[in-house]
């Protein structure tokens, strides 16, 4: 028997929503869940103690509770700051698991969580630049690395989000090392120290003219460790400068510049799992993303 069933054999109707929750946290675990999705529920379901009467049993726990729980989420919790509609699918989900688990597992006869419905959500649309704009703020960044007092970082940061739409994150992480040149083939090397994230790990191709950016970004700057040795702040300093620059109205950002590389990928006919796979994600995360390209495809190729 292993760990997680050997403790489940201790937790009845009658135990407490943090003892239960103990044994179901070692049974998520144990099933191979990340330690992140385990905290998020964890951390769901001490919500639900904070709101039920402190002697509450697993076994007494109605779906009109459960109910109420969510309503009490939805309006803030007495707090003024609702749940937002992403929080709150994730919390409904984690009910599910929870109870879901007691009732398979013998603890409780009657899933309580089995009748509420669940609440899908997709987070607002994000803004795009047009093919226009996208022109425009590449040639603002250009002009900024060849002026009187050129600094090159403008041109080599923005050209190279757009291409490969790689996160904030991944671009502070970029070494000098993972910039390749060679055989025909010019790519960069997104790489991640954890082991766990290794699956992100990719080559993303880049232009000729990126590299001659950032051969003129080295001359000029000499970094060591890190390709861009700056805090992210003022790294989204940089992009906003650009965007400011260019008389742009929106908020240049990096996510702004990633969405945008995968609008450019999708627009001229790569391969759909070949974008997902560029952008480093999960077939589940795509199914939400690949929903907003289609509609921001449009706003993309509109120009003003």
């Amino acid at each position: 028997m292993n760990n997680a069933l050997d403790q489940s054999a201790h937790i009845d109707s009658q135990s407490s929503i943090l003892a239960a929750m103990d044994v179901w946290e070692v049974y998520l675990l144990d099933q191979g869940r990340s330690e992140y999705t385990v905290k998020s529920f964890r951390g769901d379901i001490r919500l639900l103690t904070k709101f039920l009467p402190p002697d509450k049993k697993v076994g007494d726990i109605t779906t009109n509770d459960l109910n109420h729980f969510i309503e009490w989420l939805e309006n803030g919790r007495g707090k003024n700051i609702p749940c937002s509609p992403k929080s709150l699918a994730r919390r409904i989900t984690s009910l599910k698991s929870f109870f879901r688990w007691l009732a398979e597992h013998g603890r409780i006869s009657v899933d309580p969580a089995d009748a509420i419905l669940q609440h899908s959500v997709i987070s607002p649309l994000p803004e795009v630049l047009t093919i226009r704009e996208t022109e425009l703020v590449l040639e603002t960044a250009r002009a900024m690395a060849e002026s009187g007092q050129p600094d090159t970082r403008s041109y080599a940061l923005l050209k190279l989000l757009l291409e490969t739409g790689i996160k904030k994150s991944e671009c502070l992480s970029l070494r000098p090392a993972h910039i390749f040149d060679e055989d025909g083939e010019h790519y960069i090397f997104v790489r991640y120290a954890d082991q766990k994230d290794r699956n992100k790990e990719r080559k993303i191709p880049v232009s000729l003219e990126w590299l001659d950016s950032y051969q003129a970004y080295l001359n000029q700057y000499h970094p060591e460790d890190t390709v861009f040795p700056w805090s992210p702040r003022r790294l989204e300093y940089i992009l906003e400068d650009i965007g400011k620059a260019a008389g742009l109205e929106k908020h240049l950002s990096f996510s702004m510049c990633r969405w945008n590389c995968a609008l450019q990928d999708w627009r001229v006919g790569m391969d759909r799992d070949t974008i997902r796979q560029k952008l480093g994600i999960s077939k589940i995360q795509w199914r939400e993303i690949s929903l907003k390209l289609k509609e921001l495809i449009k706003a993309y190729i509109t120009e003003e």
